[in-house]
């Protein structure tokens, strides 16, 4: 899925976090299973494509998905992530 986000330009970067256990309630009762958690970086504009993107690959019938919005990121992340978005030159960097 990470992937896929990254190639669609949906999401700049996905950095994923595997080996986590997660505890909560479904029907009823408590359940605990294995998980990944995959932190998608994006922008407010294309949060709606990212969203519903994420929901149609996903196996959960209800899915985490939550987005926490920034007001303050470093401005070169904020030039990296837009190019990655848009497609256009990307600022030299960690490759």
């Amino acid at each position: 899925m990470a992937r896929l986000l990254v190639a669609e330009r949906l999401a700049g970067c996905v950095n994923i976090l595997s080996g986590l256990q997660s505890v909560y309630r479904w029907q009823g009762e408590v359940a605990e299973d294995p998980e990944t958690l995959l932190l998608i970086k994006t922008t407010g504009e294309r949060y709606p494509a990212l969203e519903a993107r994420v929901k149609s690959l996903h196996p959960y019938e209800v899915p985490e998905i939550i987005a926490l919005p920034f007001d303050r990121a470093l401005p070169e992340f904020q030039s990296w992530l837009r190019g990655a978005l848009e497609g256009g030159p990307l600022p030299a960097g960690n490759s």
